[in-house]
């Protein structure tokens, strides 16, 4: 591919500016949008099953609009505001960068990947003889069902030996044929996308190259700026693919000071500088803005590695590290808990004395949050800075 000769050189503040904007870190929040809003202009809102303070589809809207109720994140997501009969979804589960949380009115732009999942030839669980018709009915007869519901989720209690109800209405998501219309404890519940997704959006009428081509402009949207990697990373695509039609996608060329490698904006992202109130805020893991460990080292400097699935004894920085954002930079890291209504921080990083106050003030809101009345300092990995903290944590909650 040959690439356009770049209009626009960015600095590397420039462009850690315009990401943070773009992911809804810099400038005043629109909170009239709400939940739904944030979900719309990250383009996916990726789901993980770890759950410390909260699970982090909870933790996004929350780093980005303070504390909005975890009941409010749930229905924005998955459900109207009127009381329909079945509920509409404003969102639906698929595969995007992982499993994520998409706006239903991409579901059209998906279409590629339902029909390559389609034309998959190998799949790591056989489908019994019956097992998917069997589903399908059920699911047309008896309306939004779990797995278990179906049949059982699983044959043994390995958690990789599921059943064949449990394969069959996974292949069927994959499909497009059903949708996962809420999280029920954590289980997936499933309906027929036809009662599901509505009518006009319900088609795959949209061929590959129009479907790459949108995901590709919400991907550099969502981004600001972004190298080819980091675009193809948003939601899981190939580097051809995104190749085939970056040219036509609407982002515009630029150089990036420091990165070295091709890079492509939102215009839109271009034509005012990004200026307003920085955010203070714990980040799960999981959020947008660092889920791409190379693009938040090439931005921000920090290198961000969850250890959730490391072996303790290896660990560096806690189970479920969360970065601390303050002032538009990676600060610190905690490792969160909770006892009853104190928020237990199990070892806290911090990048030097200047980084207290905006440790303490991330500690202090996530506790509220979550109802926690107290923070308690356990590990502290510049014991220096242990009484500062301790003594700032103290003034914010009296």
């Amino acid at each position: 591919m040959t690439t356009p000769r770049p209009t626009t050189d960015l600095s590397a503040d420039e462009a850690r500016r315009i990401a943070l904007k773009a992911q809804g870190f810099l400038g005043t929040p629109d909170r009239r949008s709400g939940v739904r809003g944030i979900l719309r202009h990250l383009g996916a809102i990726q789901l993980d099953t770890i759950s410390v303070l909260a699970r982090s589809h909870e933790l996004i809207p929350y780093a980005r609009l303070g504390a909005v109720g975890r009941k409010t994140v749930e229905q924005a997501y998955w459900t109207t505001a009127a009381k329909a009969a079945p509920p509409t979804p404003h969102a639906f589960e698929y595969w995007s960068h992982a499993a994520c949380i998409l706006p239903v009115e991409e579901w059209p732009h998906f279409a590629f990947r339902r029909r390559a999942y389609r034309n998959r030839p190998h799949w790591n669980h056989d489908l019994p003889d019956g097992a998917y018709d069997q589903v399908i009915k059920q699911l047309r007869s008896e309306g939004p069902l779990t797995a278990t519901e179906l049949g059982g989720a699983k044959r043994t209690s390995d958690w990789w030996d599921w059943s064949g109800a449990k394969v069959a209405v996974e292949r069927a998501l994959m499909y497009g044929e059903v949708v996962c219309v809420e999280r029920r404890g954590w289980k997936r519940v499933y309906d027929l996308a036809e009662r599901a997704i509505p009518a006009t959006l319900l088609h795959d009428e949209l061929d590959d190259t129009e479907c790459l081509r949108r995901l590709v402009r919400l991907a550099g949207q969502s981004l600001g700026v972004g190298t080819r990697a980091d675009i193809a990373d948003y939601h899981r695509l190939k580097g051809d693919q995104v190749d085939a039609v970056i040219a036509d996608s609407g982002l515009v060329p630029v150089t990036v000071e420091g990165w070295g490698k091709p890079a492509w904006a939102d215009p839109a992202a271009l034509e005012t500088p990004p200026r307003g109130r920085h955010r203070t805020t714990l980040l799960s893991p999981f959020d947008s803005l660092i889920w791409e460990r190379a693009r938040t080292e090439r931005i921000f400097g920090f290198t961000h590695r969850l250890e959730a699935y490391v072996p303790k004894q290896k660990r560096v920085h806690g189970y479920f590290a969360m970065p601390v954002l303050a002032g538009g930079q990676l600060v610190g890291r905690v490792d969160p808990a909770r006892d009853g209504h104190t928020l237990v921080a199990k070892q806290v990083t911090l990048d030097g004395p200047k980084a207290v106050p905006a440790v303490a003030q991330a500690l202090a809101e996530a506790a509220s949050w979550v109802d926690c009345t107290d923070v308690r300092l356990e590990r502290v990995d510049a014991p220096e800075l242990r009484e500062p903290l301790a003594k700032e944590l103290t003034r914010i909650l009296a």
